[in-house]
């Protein structure tokens, strides 16, 4: 005999997970306050049947009014498990007799008095099943029977039994076990039965049977059939039942954690090559999605009980949510929800389960709110990560406070930028080529690029994680100056018409203003010099790539960034006269000409547009004067390279090629002699 037929309740304290029907049809035995017509409802296999044989058998025990049949009498006897059954209780299966012709018939035969007991019960199964002809024949005799008569319709679709007879019933609605219920049901029956059970195995059997004990029993009974002398084990339930094992979804979630397609792929290429129904792994990844976004908005979600697992398997969902976001995981979940749609009769079934998986791997091409909030957990979690590198050494600097007063004093120039607004129009000069540094006055030379320099390296250096954008923004001036030394070209592209757009992970996003300066930086192999001077500034290993940016042309002056040359610019006009006689006594008037035609220009500049301040323009006009005056050893050619792209102009104007090329906008022209 089937377990579902071994194991039938004969009580009502028997039938499990059903106790908001239960008691109150105790209730009402025990009160003698029983109605002529019950509609019991719910799913298949939750109890309905049998709720009402035993209904029935407490109706017609000799020992009525009771809340429970005594399973003493003849009646009770009769209708027990394996009874022969009573004349008096009456089973029709609506699903073949729900004509009129039969509702007539049992109107008929149902004015008769019962045999020997004090009721005569009809159960009738299936009753969605009976046609609208059928019930009406039947209503009046449901709206008033005799008094020996009791109905009980059982149905798994209550909406479609007719209203007049539905609102003559006392309507009870079951409902599915709880997986909870289910579990500890099948842990006694195991006991019972000698059979041992694996507790990882369980869950695979209530999740086969729905919440439905019959179903549910079904399964067990099939899987201790196939059992060996190890009882049911998880790896004979999921082979059985044709569940993805742990280690694959496990393999899974950790190449989705890691960024891993090869691995992710691989994982699809396994479960089709071993004959798995593909929608049956969506399935399984989705119910490990949905635990771990429990997990990781609930840290004690296991020890509350929202989750039933096995404990070896806590500690495994607890590790593989700390790798991911919220969002991250929402999403992830709500992209195999829908992919499971999709595979709905699909006819390429392992392709859709790819394109889930990759839409998955790439949140950045998912631009609704959802991916746009994974995105930023992710960027959350690297910078946690920098956050978590960075007070390791942060010690440092503690040690360096008692040191000489040499960095006393770069700190107090740092505190006072009056005092260093002389000497900062040469910083930008400083790493030019070093004929300058020998003809210059030591004023010049000794506190601009030695000092400025080491301070601001000093800086940077405590982020030994993963920088974050905000980083790479803030030591761009410095990241500028390397490419300087390398490459003259680059540095003129990047510091008028380029900003840092994005960063993920080691890729750099750089926005140039206009597409003519993104192929002019992409031709000219600037990616690679800039890539230098990252690794020689942040170092690692970084990959860059060039994106127009409209907004990369109003975007700040990189060289403006350092606060202590801000203070320069309220008097731009005194600054060239103290520098003028500093750096060369050939012609002063002209640098003050130069230095007050400044401000005009800037003013006409458009919105948003910096400019280099006046004191940096007349450092370096008085630099190429110097270098023009000595012929022997001035070179107009000295910072181009073999690699260098040739421009060609095509008769284009100079304002034409500087605007194609690099980006740039002559906004006016100075005549010099």
């Amino acid at each position: 005999m089937a377990l579902y037929r071994r194991y039938r309740p004969e009580t009502f304290a028997e039938v499990i997970g059903q106790s908001h029907v239960t008691d109150p049809l105790r209730h009402a035995l025990a009160n003698n306050r029983v109605n002529h017509a019950y509609l019991f409802s719910g799913p298949r296999g939750c109890g309905k049947t049998t709720s009402a044989r035993i209904l029935a058998r407490a109706l017609n025990c000799e020992k009525a009014p009771v809340a429970d049949p005594c399973g003493e009498c003849q009646s009770c006897l009769d209708l027990a498990r394996g009874g022969p059954g009573s004349i008096d209780v009456i089973e029709i299966d609506a699903a073949s007799h729900g004509g009129v012709d039969d509702a007539r018939d049992l109107r008929e035969r149902a004015f008769f008095a019962p045999v020997n007991s004090r009721y005569k019960v009809y159960i009738i199964d299936e009753a969605h099943m009976v046609s609208s002809q059928g019930f009406n024949a039947l209503l009046k005799l449901v709206e008033e029977p005799p008094p020996h008569l009791k109905f009980i319709f059982a149905t798994t679709e209550p909406e479609k039994v007719i209203g007049t007879i539905r609102s003559r019933t006392h309507h009870y609605p079951f409902r599915l076990v709880p997986p909870k219920t289910l579990t500890a049901y099948l842990e006694e029956l195991g006991r019972t039965e000698g059979v041992p059970l694996e507790a990882t195995a369980l869950p695979l059997v209530v999740r086969a049977g729905g919440g439905s004990v019959r179903d549910t029993l079904s399964v067990l009974d099939q899987l201790i059939a196939g059992a060996d002398d190890a009882g049911v084990t998880y790896d004979l339930a999921a082979a059985l039942l044709g569940y993805t094992p742990d280690s694959l979804l496990d393999e899974v979630i950790d190449a989705f954690a890691a960024g891993d397609g090869g691995a992710v792929f691989a994982a699809v290429d396994k479960v089709v090559e071993t004959g798995q129904d593909p929608r049956r792994f969506a399935e399984d990844l989705l119910q490990r999605l949905r635990d771990l976004v429990i997990v990781a908005n609930v840290p004690d979600a296991i020890g509350m009980g929202l989750i039933d697992i096995a404990g070896d398997r806590a500690e495994r969902l607890e590790n593989q949510a700390a790798r991911f976001g919220r969002a991250d995981l929402t999403r992830a979940a709500d992209v195999v929800s829908a992919g499971l749609t999709e595979l709905r009769g699909a006819t390429a079934p392992r392709l859709l389960l790819e394109l889930i998986c990759a839409r998955i791997l790439l949140p950045g091409a998912d631009a609704t709110p959802d991916g746009i909030q994974a995105r930023l957990d992710r960027i959350e979690r690297r910078l946690t990560m920098v956050g978590d590198a960075a007070p390791a050494p942060a010690a440092p600097p503690v040690e360096a406070a008692p040191s000489p007063p040499v960095e006393a004093r770069s700190d107090r120039d740092q505190s006072a930028p009056p005092v260093e607004a002389a000497p900062s129009p040469p910083v930008e000069a400083a790493p030019a080529p070093p004929v300058e540094a020998a003809p210059s006055p030591p004023v010049e030379a000794a506190p601009s690029p030695p000092v400025e320099a080491r301070s601001d390296r000093d800086q940077p250096a405590p982020p030994t994680g993963v920088p974050g954008v905000a980083d790479v923004r803030r030591l761009w001036p410095e990241i500028l100056d390397k490419v300087r030394v390398i490459r003259r070209f680059t540095w003129v592209m990047l510091s008028q018409n380029a900003q840092v757009h994005s960063l993920e992970g080691t890729t750099l996003t750089i926005g140039l203003v206009n597409a003519g300066a993104r192929d002019s930086f992409a031709r000219s192999g600037s990616d690679a010099i800039l890539v230098q001077a990252l690794t020689d500034v942040l170092g690692g290993t970084w990959r860059v790539e060039a994106v127009v940016d409209p907004s990369a042309g109003n975007a700040p002056a990189p060289t403006r960034a350092p606060a202590p040359q801000r203070p320069a610019e309220p008097a731009p006009p005194e600054t060239p006269r103290a520098n003028a006689p500093a750096d060369r006594d050939q012609a002063p008037p002209t640098q003050a000409d130069d230095a007050q035609q400044t401000p005009p220009t800037q003013a006409a500049a458009p919105p948003g547009r910096e400019r280099a301040s006046a004191d940096a323009i007349a450092a370096a006009r008085a630099s190429i004067r110097d270098d023009a005056a000595r012929p022997e050893a001035y070179d107009p050619d000295h910072h181009a390279r073999a690699d260098d792209p040739a421009m060609d102009n095509d008769g284009l104007s100079h304002e034409e090629l500087l605007s194609r090329t690099l980006g740039a906008q002559v906004i006016s022209e100075i005549p010099h002699d």
